[in-house]
This record gives structure tokens, sequence and C-alpha cells, in this order.
């Protein structure tokens, strides 16, 4: 099979119409210029971070504010695939792209954004930053009245925990894409993948407990190359059924099984999503009634997505892996006490054919066994864990109006994110009702809470993998959308600011036809109260 494993969001810029900062301008002392009728002002904040702040002329007294995703802390060497060259560039980002900006401008809305300090997970400091940007915006732009806050990724997590540590600030506030609650869900994931990785197809991957110092990035770097040489190999392992030369123990001792089963174990027991860009789980070359569209719909597809997604997981594995290590001081992933028999017992059932039926089930977990001295288990150091935890993280309280969007097959922040504040919501909502009837009680006079919290899911179609005329699956396409990590259209990320700033200038969430309406005419959103995303395994263990 030839095609290119591909990689979103994790350390890419946005394109956006302004320059770097002037090495002059202070956190009170911003550099300003008009042009088109757009007033952008260049500067940073007292922490050092870059920001850029834009007014059109137009201004309708409301500011959106921006948060950007995650950025690889360290520069890549250019020999490393797909991520390799890429180089840490501290630019203030406003919107999602350029062509969301100049349609927001256009609308006469109020942008900014920042760069924080610092690159890596860096939720403490972009909140900081954020609050400081605010005062700066409304200082330069005293007709300012309203304030929404949104972000993508890491950015959906630090819009987040702004709204819960400084509700004061804000109106209105749009996770996207979210990374939620604290770091260790997303890490969790990470490192289930990464284990996988290792303990099935190549024991040198590292994975974890990365050296403090240049010997640390060295490893880390190590294991991007590794990571990226076992996925190239699986395409062919796929095809062959041959397991990867470097499998080691497992290759020997699982021949007899499939190696796409192996991956697929791998991804569910992680909690990939099994639709990735260009594999959607339910379709075969062929026609429908054929064995090969069946076999590679039942068989083939799901290992493929988890392949395709695996390359967005994998670095985020190794990369957030070392950057919260060197932060802490030490390993932070602890999996000594997981029971990946248990992780997967309903997934087992649901692609039973995938894994190739239960005898292969079963000899694949008990590989997986602690007991199995060539699977080793990974342990943390408390002293570092404790350090992590002092880190940003969410209650899940939502203060102000809050819109969140998640695709339903994101592999780097899953909908289970979402779903997660969804039902730390629920139960707020729950209790607001339960004190509103009690006052009732006393004052005989019923005030219903507000709902003040929307879910909006972006799924993909049902039916989307291409064939060539050989059979062979298509993947030099974009990737589907609903998949991928942010793939959101612009149609769809304008639906959001749309709905963020008309709750952040009414006081309250659009609702019933109006809401249903903007949905339906945003092709690929779903607000369907019926659906509910699975929880990332870490919040499924608690």
């Amino acid at each position: 099979m030839n095609k290119k494993i591909s990689i979103l969001a994790i350390g890419a810029l946005a394109s956006l119409a302004f320059t770097a900062m002037p090495t002059v301008a202070r956190a009170a002392d911003p550099a300003c210029a008009t042009v088109s009728f757009v007033t952008t002002c260049q500067g940073a904040t007292s922490d050092g971070a870059a920001y850029v702040m834009q007014v059109p002329a137009n201004f309708n007294g409301t500011l959106l504010l921006y948060s950007h995703g995650y950025r690889l802390p360290v520069d890549i060497p250019a020999g490393i695939p797909i991520v390799g060259g890429y180089k840490v560039v501290k630019l203030p980002q406003q919107a999602p792209d350029a062509t969301v900006a100049a349609t927001l401008l256009g609308k006469g809305f109020g942008l900014a954004g920042s760069a924080f300090p610092v690159q890596g997970w860096n939720a403490d400091a972009g909140v900081k930053s954020d609050v400081e940007l605010i005062g700066l915006f409304r200082k330069q732009f005293p007709t300012t009245q309203k304030v929404a806050a949104w972000g993508s990724s890491l950015g959906g997590f630090i819009t987040q925990a702004l709204a819960e540590q400084h509700p004061e600030l804000l109106n209105a506030a749009a996770p996207m894409c979210p990374a939620i609650g604290s770091v260790e869900a997303e890490l969790t994931m990470a490192s289930d993948v990464l284990w996988g990785l290792k303990t099935f197809f190549d024991p040198s991957i590292k994975g974890h407990n990365y050296s403090a110092g240049a010997a640390g990035y060295a490893e880390a770097m190590g294991d991007l190359v590794k990571v990226f040489t076992v996925l190239g190999k699986m395409q062919s392992a796929i095809a062959t059924n041959v397991w990867p030369d470097t499998s080691g123990p497992a290759g020997q001792a699982l021949a007899a099984i499939p190696p796409r089963s192996a991956l697929l174990m791998i991804g569910l027991m992680a909690g990939l999503p099994t639709q990735s860009p260009h594999f959607d789980s339910t379709t075969g070359p062929g026609s429908p009634n054929s064995s090969a569209y069946t076999s590679f719909a039942l068989a083939a597809s799901p290992a493929l997505a988890i392949l395709e997604n695996i390359a967005n997981a994998g670095v985020l594995g190794v990369m957030v892996t070392y950057d919260i290590e060197q932060q802490s001081g030490g390993p932070v992933i602890d999996n000594t006490g997981t029971d990946y028999s248990a992780r997967v017992a309903t997934e087992s059932a649901s692609f039973n054919a995938a894994l190739s039926g239960n005898t292969a089930i079963g000899g694949m977990l008990a590989f997986l066994n602690p007991a199995n001295p060539a699977a080793p288990r990974w342990s943390a150091d408390p002293t570092a864990v404790a350090k992590m935890r002092t880190l940003a993280s969410h209650t899940g309280k939502i203060n102000v109006p809050t819109i969140a969007i998640a695709a339903v097959a994101d592999p780097v922040t899953p909908a289970g994110n979402v779903q997660w504040l969804a039902d730390k919501y629920a139960a707020q909502y729950a209790a607001e009702k339960a004190a509103a009837l009690k006052d009732f009680l006393t004052t005989h006079t019923y005030v219903a809470p507000k709902k003040n919290f929307l879910a909006i899911w972006n799924p993909p179609a049902q039916s989307y993998t291409k064939f060539a005329a050989t059979g062979a699956p298509i993947t030099n396409t974009p990737s589907a959308n609903g998949t991928d990590h942010c793939n959101y259209t612009d149609a769809q990320l304008l639906t959001v600011a749309d709905l963020v700033t008309t709750a952040a200038n009414t006081g309250h969430l659009k609702s019933g036809g109006p809401l249903t309406t903007e949905i339906r005419k945003t092709a690929g959103l779903s607000i369907d109260p019926n659906f509910r995303a699975p929880l990332l395994k870490f919040y499924n263990e608690q």
C-alpha cells in the first residue's frame, strides 16, 4: 500500500496577516498601524509573550480572544519523518486561520491572540498571558464591551481554564477540539499507544523516563524515528501478515496472529477512534456483496484507521511525555496496575473479526500480561507525578455560556474530552435545578436555571473510503471532515464564532429553532442529545 501517514495540527502555525513583534514593544506600549480599515497592534505581555490585536473600523465592541494549540517545545531535526524541520517560532495567533480572521474582522469583531511565553504544554502560562491580554485590549480599545474566548486543542484547555479561573473577565467561551480535565488524561492515551508499539513492534523504543538535558532530547528524537519506522513497516505488514523485523519477542510468540490485529489492539486499548482521515471501518472495494469488500471492511479497514491515527497519537506520546517529564523532573507514566483485558472487553466483541477471533485476542492479552517479562510495564516517580499534578487542570465547572465542539474521530484530543465536560455540566445543572426547587418551597417562585453549555459534535460520514480501479484505497485526498485533529471547515469555525459571540452579547446560548437551523445549515455538525462519545480510558478508570 502506498500511502502517506499524515499529522495535522501539532506544531502547525496558521498563516495569518501579521509580522513578527518589534523588539522595542512593551506590555504597555504596543506598536499599532492601520491598513485597509483594520488597526493591528503588536507587543508583548509582561511575561514576554508576543501578542497581536486587530480591530476593524466598524468595531462592534466584542473581542474574540483566541488561544492556539500545542506547539512542539523543541526544534525537530530535518531528517525525522513527517515532523522533521520543525522550528520553535513564538508567533502570536489571533484566529484559527486567515480566512476566519478576515471574515470576523469584516463582521466588526476585534481579534487578539498570544504566542505565550513558552511553547509545549503551557496551560498555566497561557491563562496568565490571556488575562493580561484582555486588559491590554480593553485599554487600547476602550469601547470594548464583551469578551468571548475560544481556542483549539491545548488552546481549548486554556480557554476552559480561563473561564473557570476568571469568569469575571469573560462573557462566553468556546473550547474547540479541546484537551479537558488534566494532562494525565491525554498522557494516558498517548503512552498506551507508545507502550503498545514498543511491546508489540519495537522493544528498543524508550517511550518514557527520558533523561534530562541533551541526552533526553536525543532519546526523544530517536523515538520519533522509531515510531515512524514501525508505522512504515506496518503498511507492508498489514498486506503480508508478516510481523516487522523489529518486533522482537512478540513477533515470535504471536507470529500466527496477523500483525494488523496487534495494531488494532493497541488502538483499542488506548481508546483511539477506529475511523481515520481515509478509512471509515465500514467500506471495502468493489461490490458490497463480495468477499473482498467484507474482508477489507471488517478486518483491514479498522487496522488501517488505527495506523493513520497513531501517526498523530505517536508523536503526541513522545513529545508530550518528553515535555511533561522535563517539566516534572522524572517519569510520570505508570501502567503497572492497568488491566488491558478489562480495557478492551467491549471492543473485543465489537471488533472480534478484525482482532482475528477469541484465540488471537487471548494470545495478545496474555502477552501483555504484567507477568510476562517480555512486556515490562512502566512505573512513575511519585515526586514527578506530584509536580505534574500542580499544573493547571479543570473542575468542569461552567461559569459562562460555553460552546464545546469535538470531532467524533479526533485521535489527538478525542471527543470523550467534551463528553467529560458535558457530564460534569449535567451534574452541575441538576444541582442548580434542585437548588431552584428548594428556593421555590420558601419563595413560592420557581426561577429555572439558565442552560449554559452546548456540545456540538462533528461526526464523519458513515462511508467515505475511496478505492482505485485496482481495489487499492486512495489516501492522497484531504482528510474526511470529522476525522484528524481540529480538522474543521471554515464554515464550522464561523458557526462556533457566531454562537459564542451571540452568547457573549445576549448572556445566553442560542436554542430551539434558531440553533437547530444554524447547525443544520452548517454541514457536518450535530447537536444530537442522544449521542454519547466514549470517555478517555483515564476517566473510565477513575
